[in-house]
């Protein structure tokens, strides 16, 4: 099993471009209000996802998840946003598709049942449900930058560490703690 990041992303890369790629999107969460660098965080994570060759699926609105979409299209990749709201118009300009959902913070249910697992980047309610829920649901949970300090939740110590966690997950390989 290759040990260094830019090992695992191609690792995850070429069995995505394979005959079995993995379909399932990795979630991004965290608040709107986001600092300037969990800002640049979840840029850098959002990089790394759409460099794996995976999908990354968020809330689709500002802060932490514009971030994320936009080092996604950085990269060439697909970031999906769940909106709460019913209009698209709120989405932001680097999300390649827009879900206008309509159904409010229910959307965080859709976001953390989707993905394969959930990078948390920094807090706030809104993404402490996101966290609880993807707990809820068995998913890997990495937190970075101010995420919540929550049971189970592995805490990664920069982009690049959540990116191995990542990568491992796609993998199927030990994520550690």
């Amino acid at each position: 099993m290759t040990t260094t990041l830019p090992d695992l992303i191609a690792e995850v890369a070429k069995r995505q471009r394979g005959s079995h790629p993995l379909r399932m999107p990795v979630g991004v969460i965290g608040p709107r209000n986001a600092t300037p660098a969990q800002v640049d965080a979840a840029r850098a994570v959002g990089r790394g996802i759409a460099e794996m060759g995976l999908a990354l699926i968020c809330g689709g609105r500002a802060g932490v998840m514009e971030g994320a979409c936009q080092g996604a299209a950085e990269a060439g990749g697909v970031a999906i946003g769940v909106l709460p709201d019913a209009d698209a118009a709120p989405a932001n300009p680097y999300a390649t598709v827009v879900l206008a959902t309509g159904i409010g913070e229910a959307r965080n249910a859709i976001i953390a049942r989707a993905a394969l697992c959930l990078v948390a980047i920094g807090d706030n309610f809104g993404t402490l449900s996101e966290v609880a829920l993807g707990r809820q649901f068995g998913k890997l949970v990495i937190g970075l930058e101010g995420a919540a300090q929550v049971e189970g939740v592995v805490q990664a110590t920069s982009p690049a560490d959540a990116l191995e966690h990542v990568a491992r997950c796609a993998l199927g390989a030990p994520t550690g703690s």
